[in-house]
């Protein structure tokens, strides 16, 4: 085994044990892995300092898109909870259980058409205020599942599912997700709805003084619409300069700056969100620069094992590899690469963006321990399309050329020719 597949592994232990210091544990692995393919083995891009420069230049659009998302969505959450809007739901929710759940399928509906991060910060919103403050964290990792799952099978709730929409996969061969994605949802909703219930019941009544700042609603829809449409826009029509400028991240932070003289946004909550984002940032980094030449042969087995991979590894650049290869339903491969990473809450971007919110979710053990349905709804989802569906693998895609020239997916050809992690 490559030692930088060692010292990844090392790395993600370290924030498993180590959670409340996790920023610095994964800063250091990234140090760690580039010193190391500095001395000895070089970059994908070349050797030495050289090597590293132009492997930064390859990769910082998807860096910077990560971390203008991930800031910009966390002032967009205070921005929500701040509308009042959550404040008024017990008008509509059930008193009980299933008004927890109904929170859960609010969140993958809004999945299906915005960014995950976005769908599951505004979930935290809403549980926040109509949990007191207290939420569990098996209801957080509901709430991170609910997010990936409702973007699975859409080509503009997923990173993943827009590469494969951009690649020229039929969004209906991606709609297919939504099969696994809504038995998964129910599979682990009910479960952590009712351990939410018995941590802190759904508040049964809505205050009497509540008046919704409807500025601040229209900041919220600004802010999201200026994200879709620049994500549908950018990936359509200049699908050759997504790859160059993060049109996305840099969208959102400029709709923030507009629309701050009509509402102050929480500046304040900047400083944890960068350290979130810097976390999430350290790892993807790290993962790049994994000796990944290809994955194991297409089948559903195979499939099914990305979505347990995608839970410490960074699923964009396995979602590329699985493009160039060919031979997936692209169903299967949405779901479980969307679903997947819900399973540890630094497997996915919408679970570091929660955390920053709710630090208690920072434990690996506390996350398996209460989110035990999240694996369990993901192989039964799994199961179930595959039972009904059955496996209907697409011809290599692009046979012949490449699946995806981006520059994360400038993989080393002289490595481990199967990808583990």
């Amino acid at each position: 085994m490559p030692l930088e597949f060692i010292l990844f592994a090392i790395t993600l232990t370290g924030v498993a044990v180590f959670h409340r210091h996790t920023l610095p544990v994964a800063l250091g692995g990234l140090a760690a892995v580039t010193a190391y393919k500095l001395a000895f083995t070089g970059f994908a891009t070349g050797a030495g300092a050289a090597g590293l420069l132009a492997h930064f230049a390859r990769e910082w659009v998807v860096l910077a898109n990560l971390l203008g998302l991930l800031l910009a969505f966390a002032l967009l959450s205070r921005h929500f909870e701040k509308t009042q809007v959550p404040a008024v739901l017990p008008r509509f929710l059930p008193h009980d259980w299933k008004g927890c759940f109904a929170l859960l399928a609010i969140v993958f509906v809004l999945s299906s058409f915005l960014d995950n991060i976005a769908a599951a910060l505004i979930g935290g919103a809403m549980a926040r205020t109509l949990f007191r403050g207290r939420v569990h964290v098996g209801y957080l990792a509901a709430i991170v599942a609910a997010s990936n799952a409702g973007g699975s099978g859409s080509v503009v709730g997923d990173t993943t599912t827009t590469m494969m929409w951009i690649e020229g996969v039929n969004p209906l061969d991606v709609f297919g997700a939504y099969m696994a994605a809504v038995v998964a949802l129910v599979i682990c909703g009910v479960p952590a709805a009712r351990q939410q219930q018995r941590y802190s019941p759904i508040l049964k009544h809505e205050r009497k003084d509540i008046r919704i700042d409807w500025p601040r609603v229209g900041i919220v829809f600004f802010i999201l619409a200026t994200a879709v449409a620049t994500n549908v826009t950018a990936n359509v029509e200049f699908p050759d300069d997504v790859g160059r400028f993060p049109w996305i991240g840099v969208s959102v932070v400029i709709a923030v700056l507009l629309s701050a003289p009509l509402r102050r946004p929480d500046w304040e909550v900047l400083p944890e969100s960068l350290k979130g984002s810097m976390f999430l940032l350290s790892l993807v980094m790290a993962a790049t620069m994994m000796p990944v030449e290809r994955l194991p042969a297409a089948s559903w087995q195979t499939a099914m094992g990305l979505g347990f991979v995608s839970a410490v590894f960074d699923n964009i650049p396995l979602t590329a590899l699985a493009l160039r290869q060919g031979g997936y339903d692209w169903g299967f491969l949405a779901y479980a690469v969307g679903f997947g990473g819900s399973m540890i809450w630094f497997g996915s971007s919408a679970g570091v963006a929660l955390s920053s919110v709710y630090p208690e979710a920072k434990s690996v053990g506390q996350w398996l321990r209460h989110g035990w349905h999240v694996p369990l709804a993901y192989a039964i989802g799994f199961l179930v399309l595959l039972l009904v569906a059955g496996w209907h693998p697409n011809a290599p895609h692009k046979k012949g050329q490449p699946g995806i020239d981006t520059p994360m997916l400038a993989l080393p050809a002289a490595s481990s020719p199967v990808a583990t992690r």
